[in-house]
């Protein structure tokens, strides 16, 4: 039986979110705008994260500017769900989860502070703790979509997903705004766990691999690592016997909890001495990459300098190396590549589609963003 195209099943209205109307219908008359008059958007919140994306997006699109939709539009810590719309900055969610004992537990980078939940969605970004409590995805539970027909459309709040099988908030991780404006998002969120300890070890890298992959097969508080320059980090999180217990069978140096909060903020918001590295790198003409692989992969052999997170699941490379090397080297590993920054802007920030993949973003651009009005080129050619 053949299945029915995506541009052939109807996206389900459903009612506009208690945004306040003043903000909503501006954007809303920018869409209608832009759909009368064959214009192009380029959604915009803080811009913390501009540099994301395929070689610079549309350069000659409208801003269209949705940092006046911000607040936190509900809140129920006794459900471990709050909704904030699209231009809230991230410190001010955090910081409104805190007063509850709150947290969002996969850690998204606020680069400086500017980031806001709309972006923080779109770009799909996690931090360090990813790959023990898992990503910004698997934590979204629903969103409000300004789309390219300027309809405004509600899905999921409550893990629901619309007609077409698909769970069409989760979908929007990462999208970098090509299906629309998240006009707002429901988060689950966690509480702050009572006990965090950090360890430190010096070993090489090919040592670092093997230890992480032996620990996450056993019943160990692990949280987050992180290894650079012959030193691993390890972070526990859990219950206090449980955390001490990892402390004393694991050795290593134990690290202050001030000194240590302060490492892993700056891992977290690219901030750190790799990071800092990298950026004066890149602006002497090297670029730095986001390689995902097998957490068992062996060190890459690779020129540059190399930060291992997530028990070895993410390596960052900071590099001149030529582009394909680093495509090739990362599908041998079992994963992909991103080109995450560079001096110039470049073609070929993500890693090419394989058809099948290729054609059902495409099919889902065109069913949510017909006229591509909405940052067109932002995740690939024509998307």
């Amino acid at each position: 039986m053949n299945a029915t195209p995506i541009t052939d099943l109807p996206l389900p209205a459903a009612p506009v979110s208690p945004l306040p109307p003043p903000e909503l219908e501006v954007l809303v008359e920018r869409v209608r705008a832009a759909l009368a008059d064959g214009g192009r958007l380029s959604i915009h919140g803080a811009g913390s994260k501009a540099f994301y994306g395929e070689a610079g997006g549309d350069t000659e699109a409208d801003v269209l500017d949705v940092t006046p939709l911000t607040g936190i539009s509900s809140y129920e810590p006794t459900e471990l769900v709050v909704t904030a719309r699209c231009g809230t900055p991230i410190a001010e969610l955090e910081a409104a989860l805190a007063e509850h004992g709150q947290c969002l537990p996969f850690e998204p980078p606020r680069f400086g502070g500017a980031g806001t939940v709309g972006g923080m969605v779109a770009a799909g970004l996690s931090g360090p703790a990813r790959a023990a409590v898992g990503s910004l995805r698997d934590f979204v539970l629903g969103a409000t979509l300004l789309n390219g027909r300027a309809q405004v459309l509600s899905f999921g709040g409550q893990v629901m997903k619309n007609v077409a099988g698909y769970d069409v908030s989760r979908l929007l991780a990462g999208s970098l705004g090509t299906l629309g404006v998240i006009v707002e998002v429901s988060l689950k969120v966690l509480p702050i766990v009572p006990a965090t300890a950090t360890l430190r070890f010096e070993m090489d890298a090919g040592t670092a691999i093997q230890r992480l992959n032996e620990w996450c097969g056993q019943p160990l508080p692990l949280n987050a690592s992180a290894w650079w320059d012959g030193m691993l980090v390890l972070r526990l999180r859990g219950a206090q016997a449980a955390v001490a217990a990892a402390v004393r069978k694991l050795g290593g140096e134990l690290i202050d909890p001030v000194q240590a909060a302060g490492f892993w903020d700056g891992l977290r918001d690219h901030r750190d001495e790799f990071f800092t590295a990298a950026e004066a790198a890149v602006e002497a003409g090297a670029s730095l990459w986001r390689l995902s692989v097998a957490p068992t992969a062996p060190p890459l052999q690779l020129a540059g300098d190399q930060l291992i997170e997530w028990f070895g699941g993410q390596r960052w490379l900071c590099t001149s190396a030529p582009d394909a090397t680093l495509r090739d080297a990362a599908k041998a590993a079992g994963g992909h590549a991103t080109l995450f920054r560079t001096r110039e802007p470049r073609p070929g920030v993500f890693t090419p589609l394989q058809t099948p993949l290729d054609r059902l973003h495409r099919q889902l651009k065109h069913a949510f963003d017909p006229a591509g009005i909405f940052n067109a080129g932002r995740l690939y050619p024509g998307l």
